[in-house]
């Protein structure tokens, strides 16, 4: 049996119809403008899901950025505080072997070499109490102001909990560095040491002695260096790699999210032809006096 289709019938169709088209003219627009395949996850539910995903593994990649770059700060400044301690100590020791030839120096000459290896002390302790944004990088996860006394030489800081920071799913970084392990504390730290080989020359002891004393504080700062530019290195391969993984995230993330911008003109351009195509042949099929608004 055939239905019986009115003209108000056909009226409500072509509407639907028209509606339809400009709905998609809409959409179409809006991807042109604004580069996104999608408003609503209910455009496109699949592609939402995995933007949303996208979007998650983004921010946490960024965390771990943000943590790398902050970890590669600490651990360059220790680098750094290490190298001029190295440096100053060096000088040091050079100082200590000039004045165990006590026999040829003049009361003068001791007071003078005993004067710099106290300011070498004063250096060196300066190197030791180095910050990172009002952090010591010496003294671990310690809240004091130094991480050494200036008086005693105490070292105030948390020797066998360190700094960390997270730089992938499993895996952490210490950033900082045990300042007792690398200059001592207390009476037996470089700077105390320095200061009683300054004494002792002045009371005109050989101190030809404490050359070992010294070398050995040397030594502690080259293992000291040599690990803290294994944990640099270990940042650096990770800042590598967290910097590969962004990339490809991004990659996929404007895959799904974004649009091909040629397509979708050529889509908009279609969709209007159409659009007119169906204003046309609606005004000619229906009376004139129902759509005669749409010419």
């Amino acid at each position: 049996m055939i239905g019986r289709i009115t003209s108000s019938t056909m009226t409500q169709q072509s509407l639907r119809t028209l509606q339809s088209n400009l709905v998609d003219r809409e959409r179409l627009q809006h991807q042109a403008t604004s580069q996104r395949a999608f408003r609503t996850p209910s455009e496109d539910p699949a592609a939402a899901a995995t933007t949303l995903g996208l979007h998650g593994e983004q921010s946490r990649v960024a965390q771990f950025s943000r943590n790398l770059s902050d970890g590669l700060a600490w651990v360059t400044t220790v680098d750094t505080a290490l190298g001029a301690s190295t440096d100053l100590l060096n000088r040091a020791r050079d100082l200590v072997a000039q004045g165990a030839n006590s026999g040829a120096l003049s009361a003068t000459a001791r007071e003078s070499i005993a004067q710099e290896l106290e300011t070498i002390s004063a250096e060196l302790l300066s190197q030791a109490n180095t910050t990172v944004l009002g952090r010591s990088v010496f003294a671990g996860t310690s809240d004091a102001a130094t991480a050494f006394d200036p008086v005693t030489f105490a070292f105030s800081g948390t020797a066998d909990d360190g700094v960390r920071r997270r730089i992938s799913d499993n895996e952490t970084v210490r950033v900082d560095f045990d300042g007792a392990q690398a200059f001592g504390s207390g009476a037996t730290s470089a700077f105390a040491m320095l200061r009683d080989i300054a004494t002792e020359l002045r009371g005109g002891a050989n101190i030809g002695a404490r050359l070992g004393d010294v070398d050995a504080r040397l030594t502690a700062f080259t293992a000291a260096r040599g690990e803290t530019g294994a944990r640099q290195v270990q940042i650096e391969r990770a800042m590598a790699q967290n910097l590969s993984v962004s990339t490809d995230l991004e990659a996929r993330r404007t895959e799904v999210e974004n649009v091909d911008s040629l397509e979708v003109l050529v889509r908009l351009q279609s969709a209007e032809l159409v659009f007119q195509s169906a204003l046309q042949v609606t005004a000619k099929s229906l009376q004139t006096n129902l759509l005669e608004f749409l010419r």
